[in-house]
């Protein structure tokens, strides 16, 4: 078996075992941090493969009940205090989303790293005492992504992905992920918080600790439907 084979194989195990097989529930604290205030933020989501993913913030007070929802290549906001559904068109796909460090557009791709890039293993090596492979990612030509490259350190054991470098077009490091805190979450060991940094904004950091995460369990389908979302608790 290749190498190039290898890495295809390590990285649909390890996305297979974030998403589920099916579906998802989550329960999670995002803290925002910048360099002269931070912010905490406490959420739950769901979700069903690739394609919907619905969330509802229940604190702080003044953003309880904001809803944001992905169905396919469409993304929608409830927000509470006007008492509206918003679609977001495509202009608004690379803004903040919900003030974090991610982009709007992070979240509807969520695109495939064992289907829309080419990937090698490209070395080994030690992260907080796990064994992982290093992967690098070059996107396929008509893939749907916005980055030039990616690196991604896997352990070889649980699959976990602990690492993750994103750069640009250019081949400039732009951001890094990690993730630590390894819990076991419906008998899979996984990181229960991520850390994401962009380097260009000093000071800047995203962090969500997920608090409860749940695989393969029944989800009502109105949880995704645009009319539902101020139903969502």
């Amino acid at each position: 078996m290749s190498l190039s084979q290898d890495a295809t194989d390590i990285l649909k195990i390890s996305e297979e075992k974030i998403q589920g097989i099916k579906s998802s529930y989550t329960e999670m604290i995002i803290t925002i941090e910048r360099p002269k205030w931070k912010k905490e933020m406490s959420m739950k989501g769901w979700s069903i493969g690739d394609d919907y993913f619905s969330s509802v913030v229940l604190s702080p007070v003044k953003e309880k009940g904001t809803v944001f929802l992905k169905r396919e290549n469409e993304v929608w906001n409830y927000v509470p205090s006007i008492e509206r559904i918003i679609k977001l068109p495509p202009s608004m796909m690379m803004q903040n989303w919900m003030g974090t460090d991610f982009t709007n557009d992070d979240l509807v791709q969520r695109s495939s790293v064992s289907e829309d890039y080419k990937n090698k293993i490209i070395g080994e090596e030690n992260i907080n005492g796990y064994d992982c492979w290093v992967i690098e990612l070059i996107p396929n030509e008509d893939a749907p992504v916005v980055w030039g490259k990616l690196v991604m350190w896997i352990d070889k054991i649980d699959y976990m992905q602990l690492k993750t470098q994103f750069f640009d077009e250019y081949d400039e490091m732009v951001s890094v992920m990690t993730s630590n805190s390894i819990k076991n979450f419906g008998g899979k060991n996984l990181p229960a918080v991520i850390e994401f940094i962009p380097l260009d904004k000093e000071g800047n950091k995203t962090i969500i600790e997920r608090l409860v995460w749940e695989f393969d369990i029944d989800i009502n389908e109105r949880f995704f439907l645009p009319n539902y979302m101020k139903n969502l608790r």
